[in-house]
């Protein structure tokens, strides 16, 4: 059994913004139950620990709202496969199986140019574009592993003919969903409590989600006209 600060102290190698009062938060929201002793204090024991890595690595991985984590959790928990689980995840119907968490655990790193040049099959010079474009960004030398998707994504699309000087709307139209996204939790940020971050966080997700799927629908719409 762990004390809060021993679980944080296995997890913030993996995930450096975790805090205690995120934690809190996922416990508030159901997504665990760690016991009590007697004086009230929390006691999580090794699954709850594996159980907090997969929902930190879907929230930073794969950016899901905690109500559709929230639907994974429940179908293992009734001993279910969860449908529609993001591609390279896959788990046994139990809680969390060891082969995820070990999947899971070591996500967030850092790479070197070459090395994202290599995982996303970028020349040099498509490199160069995306990092001119805004596209990608290094920080403090490195990339993330937000660039690499958006490196893997423009690689893809420039087979297609859409090089990074035509993706300069896609970064302007993120920065102004993102305004949005920020004025909506607003009222949240600015409150002091222990889990207003993490209730902004999620607040924010969920509306991007949402924004997301708004603009998907609005362009197949007019990809459906295409067809006569």
């Amino acid at each position: 059994m762990f004390n809060i600060g021993e679980v944080l102290s296995q997890l913030m190698s993996d995930f450096p913004s975790v805090t205690a009062s995120k934690i809190r938060f996922y416990e508030e929201k159901g997504l665990i139950s760690p016991q009590r002793t007697a004086a009230g204090y929390r006691q999580f024991r090794e699954a709850d620990v594996e159980r907090l890595r997969f929902v930190l690595a879907l929230q930073r991985d794969h950016y899901l709202p905690l109500k559709v984590i929230r639907e994974y959790l429940d179908a293992i928990d009734q001993g279910q496969t969860p449908q529609n689980l993001p591609p390279g995840v896959s788990i046994a119907p139990r809680m969390v199986s060891d082969e995820l968490a070990s999947a899971h655990k070591g996500r967030s790193r850092t790479l070197t140019a070459e090395q994202l040049r290599a995982e996303c099959g970028a020349s040099a010079q498509m490199l160069e574009a995306m990092i001119s474009y805004g596209l990608v960004e290094l920080r403090d030398g490195f990339f993330d592993d937000h660039a690499l998707r958006v490196a893997k994504v423009c690689t893809d699309l420039a087979a297609h003919g859409l090089e990074p000087r035509h993706l300069r709307p896609f970064q302007a139209a993120a920065e102004r969903e993102f305004g949005l996204v920020e004025r909506a939790v607003a009222p949240l940020s600015s409150r002091k409590d222990g889990t207003s971050a993490a209730r902004a966080a999620e607040a924010a997700r969920e509306i991007a989600e949402l924004c997301l799927s708004l603009h998907s629908a609005l362009v197949y719409a007019r990809i459906s006209g295409m067809e006569g």
